[in-house]
């Protein structure tokens, strides 16, 4: 008894040792804490969604869920061969390109207007603090912090691991002039060595006037947030980028919910929407969109082109990798969304609005 009593110590002090590591960010306090307490969003303790938002879906359970990953059977989660993939030399693009480069999973790059902007990278390989845990797939993690240029605007939609990694942030931070955030995000920024100066922490419905004519919105999503076990301290956000050669919305992570048909009446008709598609559930799709709903939120935002993404790179649910993309180009015939489906790496035109792309997905399966 005595042993096993020593045993749990240990591993109470490892876990409590473990979540102090600085992958883990920090948790708001002071100044920045107070300012989030005067956020409409933020009530007893947590930011919440504009829509009630279960974690599970009705009919649904943790212990189901939980049950469905660990034992229920799984067909083609990961691939078995190299994803394809392109690699534009973001160093030599030309200075009037508009251009977007998707570098897998939520990331990407995004020059237009003379501004270079990097929104959720990804480069450890990692989509966990757990080293090694959460793996990308084979040939799906090509680009490196030293093949990005200086950005200018740094954009990342909320803090979870696939979204904002500690290893690539951190690596970054002599090449980017500024991070916007949402609320509280900011702590893990400035834990990792950012200063406060170059930190831009922003709260739903608020907007930035940038250079060269452009202005930044910042937006809701239907979410959560959190890199331990406390759940919502910092706020998730999409983004919506208004310049004088077109608008595009940057989507993050989120649920269909009727903020996407807000958006589209504020600010439509969009010239490209990036949303995510892909680690959906039934069982969790509040907070995570459907292919058929991510067609319908693309709809709501009265969008030229859809830009699906959150694919492709990581395993973060049960489908088949490759599920995301055939589903969204299969039900997309009920819809007739021109679809923007590049490789990982290729360049796409954003002035080029019948630019064609390859359904690569196809050769893998």
């Amino acid at each position: 008894m005595l042993i096993l009593f020593f045993i749990l110590l240990l591993f109470v002090g490892f876990v409590m040792w473990f979540l102090q590591l600085p992958q883990f960010g920090k948790a708001p306090s002071g100044e920045r804490l107070q300012r989030i307490k005067q956020s409409p969003h933020y009530q007893d303790g947590a930011f919440v969604n504009e829509s009630l938002t279960p974690t599970f879906s009705e009919g649904h359970t943790f212990g189901g869920v939980l049950y469905s990953i660990l034992f229920a059977k799984k067909t083609d989660v990961k691939p078995k061969e190299i994803i394809p993939s392109a690699f534009t030399n973001l160093h030599q693009l030309p200075a009037e390109a508009d251009v977007l480069v998707w570098l897998g999973h939520s990331a990407y790059f995004l020059q237009i207007g003379g501004l270079k902007f990097l929104v959720d990278p990804v480069f450890s390989g990692n989509a966990s603090p757990v080293p090694g845990s959460n793996q990308a797939f084979k040939g799906s993690d090509v680009y490196r912090v030293e093949d990005v240029p200086a950005i200018d605007y740094l954009l990342i939609t909320h803090d979870h691991y696939d979204h904002l990694d500690y290893q690539t942030v951190k690596a970054l931070n002599g090449k980017v002039k500024y991070v916007i955030c949402g609320l509280g995000v900011g702590a893990h920024l400035e834990r990792w060595g950012y200063p406060v100066g170059r930190i831009i922490e922003k709260d739903w419905n608020e907007s930035l006037i940038l250079e060269k004519g452009q202005i930044l919105h910042i937006l809701p999503t239907r979410h959560f947030s959190g890199r331990s076990f406390k759940r919502n301290n910092t706020l998730w956000l999409s983004f919506l980028l208004e310049t004088p050669n077109g608008k595009i919305y940057l989507g993050g992570d989120s649920g269909y919910g009727e903020h996407f048909a807000k958006i589209g009446n504020q600010f439509g008709p969009i010239d490209l929407a990036i949303l995510e598609n892909g680690q959906y559930n039934p069982a969790w799709h509040e907070i995570h969109c459907l292919p058929e709903e991510t067609l319908k939120a693309a709809k709501a935002l009265q969008t030229k082109r859809l830009m699906p993404v959150h694919s492709s790179k990581f395993a973060l649910a049960m489908h088949p990798w490759y599920e995301p993309l055939t589903e969204i180009t299969r039900l997309n015939s009920g819809y007739h969304v021109p679809l923007v489906t590049p490789m990982i790496g290729e360049s796409v035109n954003l002035q080029e609005i019948g630019q064609a792309f390859q359904e690569w997905w196809e050769t893998l399966r």
